[in-house]
């Protein structure tokens, strides 16, 4: 080895390695096995012939002569540290050696130049996806998807994608779930084989079910042993087949271009996860082909209903003395056409849970939440309404619209038109769509009731009965109403706000103001641990989508949500993430105590044990607040958001003041 041609690395200093010691070391991508004996250094090929096991991890022994060898953790194979050759015995010649040299203290190691990059097909399927429109991934680098993870690594150092490695799989789908609720895109999750790829599982279904796009890249054992019961090999391609539109292994005989834009395809059209499983020794096969791109592949997203159910429904409206909106997550995109109708009939617009904040509660026309988690405004109107007009709803039973009442119920999926039961008029079209084509013929009755006015009074009432509830405070708590009153008082108008499931949710649900913030929750799934893998998916968005730019992103939570994710928290710091985490510690799981007490079971096994999680928060390296008095709420929580990085606020909560 020509020393000249070499390239010298830094891989330590005198100072890190004791007399008798070994040590693994990196120079570049290269594992090195650095030794220090009888006052010499060495550096050795990390990796022993036998199996790999790493010499790095082993130790220096001495043999009856005096002579010193490094032996391998695993097996106890020996190699002189200076030479790589074994003591004899062995069916290989020994290991590789590397030129040493030590200046000023600084160990260095020659190495030879890095070769060019020799492309391969997990990059021709890299460079696909970030034509396809893929800004993020999140994931988990592990043995059997290293080949992919440097194919996406090139993307990244060439500024094509962003990646975020997390603590748990599972919160690398639900971010991914939150980041293709906010945006429509879909973002990358990458594991291993096995537990790795079904930690995915539940952030993959809450996506799936809340119609988000995302793609699951998991490893898998080689292909050589597929089936026989090799380590980590499990059967991916039926572990995802339910949860997955589309679900391929990726072949070395695949159409490696066309199978990303397959994928990507389906995610984005079908508003589904896209699954693609690649074998360990498939992904550095050398590749020349071309990366797919969308170019040609998807056309216009506009669904004109038909001229009859337009006429239709515009008889239904012009005839009704009290016509109610249903605002519904589904309508997220076209929330502006959805409320310009809503002014030009005069209807109250109350929202599902999911399309919270759709419609500030500062707009005449606002009616807040319906259903479960909402206002008695809500209930009010529909309870007195003559027309349902219901817009991107899905009718869940959370919701509760009167199925007694005339509807009109638009979606662009055929499928979700009285899938729950019958109703009056379904339209099908994309709802933007008929809005513009129902506006120009539509207006309000000369005899239709005042609801603008109607709309006052009963915000009145409801402020009126909040207050009321604040003195209901009893010393072992805080008042979840003083908690989202604050909240909404000092939330940035254009924050995003993921939310967790529990008491805490429907707490936000009931009591918190929106004034344009964007909501995201895990919806039909209802899956506890959503808000902060969420508020990691948002923050993302905040840095991939101009649209996002500079908004502040505000999680909310439970003790018993937070827990299950928690470690997440230092995801956050180590990349710098602008998230404000509200945390309601009640010491329980709240939600499940209230439903044991109302079907007459006994209150069993929700208490639970926590540390202090500002504490927690501070110890990874956040902002952290503890309040327990609602005096400090206000100054608590505003110093949290105006904190440019992680901050938590634990707040101490009463678990029946909710």
């Amino acid at each position: 080895m020509d020393a000249q041609n070499l390239d010298w690395i830094k891989v330590a200093h005198v100072d890190d390695l004791p007399e008798g010691r070994v040590k693994t070391v990196t120079a570049r991508t290269t594992s090195i096995c650095l030794s220090h004996f009888d006052g010499q250094w060495a550096a050795m090929d990390n990796h022993c012939p036998h199996q790999r096991g790493p010499l790095g991890e082993g130790s220096i022994e001495k043999g009856t002569d005096g002579k010193c060898w490094i032996r391998c953790p695993w097996h106890g194979w020996d190699f002189d540290p200076l030479t790589g050759a074994p003591p004899g015995g062995h069916e290989d010649t020994g290991q590789k050696v590397f030129p040493l040299k030590i200046e000023n203290g600084e160990i260095f190691v020659g190495i030879e130049a890095e070769p060019e990059h020799e492309r391969t097909v997990t990059d021709v399927m890299a460079e696909t996806m970030v034509n396809w429109g893929v800004k993020r991934v999140f994931g988990m680098v592990g043995h059997s998807n290293l080949g992919l993870a440097d194919a996406i690594r090139l993307q990244v150092n060439k500024g094509k994608l962003g990646y975020v490695g997390i603590r748990h799989e599972g919160a690398a789908a639900f971010a991914a779930s939150a980041y293709g609720k906010l945006t429509g895109k879909p973002a990358g999750c990458l594991t291993i084989a096995g537990p790795g790829a079904t930690n995915l599982l539940t952030g993959l279904w809450d996506a799936k079910v809340d119609r988000a796009p995302v793609l699951a890249l998991t490893g898998q054992v080689q292909t050589q042993v597929f089936g026989p019961g090799a380590f980590q090999d499990i059967d991916l391609k039926s572990a995802f087949d339910a949860v997955s539109r589309f679900s391929q292994p990726v072949l070395s005989t695949s159409n490696h271009a066309e199978l990303m834009s397959l994928a990507l395809k389906t995610a984005i059209v079908e508003r589904d996860v896209s699954n693609l499983i690649f074998p360990d020794d498939v992904q550095t096969i050398p590749s020349e082909k071309d990366a797919g791109s969308p170019e040609g592949r998807i056309g216009g997203s506009k669904v004109t209903p038909s001229t009859e159910d337009l006429n239709k429904a515009i008889e239904m409206i012009n005839g009704a003395k009290r016509p109610a909106i249903v605002l519904g997550y589904g309508a997220k995109d076209v929330r502006d056409k959805v409320i310009a109708l809503a002014e030009k009939i005069g209807a109250p617009v109350m929202t599902t849970f999911k399309g919270k904040g759709l419609i500030p509660d500062t707009h005449p026309l606002a009616a807040g939440v319906l259903g479960r988690s909402g206002t008695p405004i809500a209930s009010w109107f529909m309870n007195e309404a003559d027309l349902i007009i219901s817009l991107g709803s899905s009718f869940a039973n959370h919701t509760g619209i009167a199925p007694y009442k005339p509807i009109i119920q638009v979606d662009f999926e055929r499928m979700q038109l009285g899938k729950f039961h019958p109703v009056s008029l379904p339209v099908w079209g994309e709802i933007g769509t008929f809005c513009e084509a129902v506006m120009p013929q539509v207006t309000k009755d000369s005899d239709a009731a005042d609801q603008v006015s109607e709309l006052v009074e009963r915000w009145q009432i409801w402020r009126e009965e909040k207050e009321r509830r604040l003195t209901e405070e009893r010393g072992q708590g805080i008042h979840s109403a003083a908690i989202f009153k604050v909240l909404s008082e000092l939330c940035p108008e254009d924050a995003i706000i993921p939310v967790d499931v529990g008491n805490n949710t429907y707490s936000f649900g009931r009591y918190f103001e929106p004034r344009g913030q964007r909501i995201l929750m895990s919806g039909y799934l209802g899956s506890i641990g959503f808000g902060l893998p969420a508020a990691i998916g948002a923050w993302c968005a905040t840095q991939d989508f101009e649209q996002y730019h500079g908004r502040k992103v505000i999680s909310i939570s439970g003790d018993g949500g937070f827990g299950q994710y928690a470690m997440e928290f230092t995801t956050a710091v180590k990349y710098g993430m602008n998230i404000t985490h509200i945390l309601l510690n009640n010491s329980e799981l709240g939600k499940i105590s209230k439903e044991q007490r109302s079907g007459e079971w006994p209150v069993w096994e929700t208490n639970l044990t926590n540390p202090s999680f500002a504490a927690f928060a501070r110890l990874c390296g956040g902002q952290g607040h503890r309040v327990t008095d609602s005096a400090d709420l206000k100054s608590a929580i505003g110093e949290a958001i105006a904190h440019n990085g992680p901050s938590l606020v634990e707040i101490i909560t009463d678990a029946d003041l909710v």
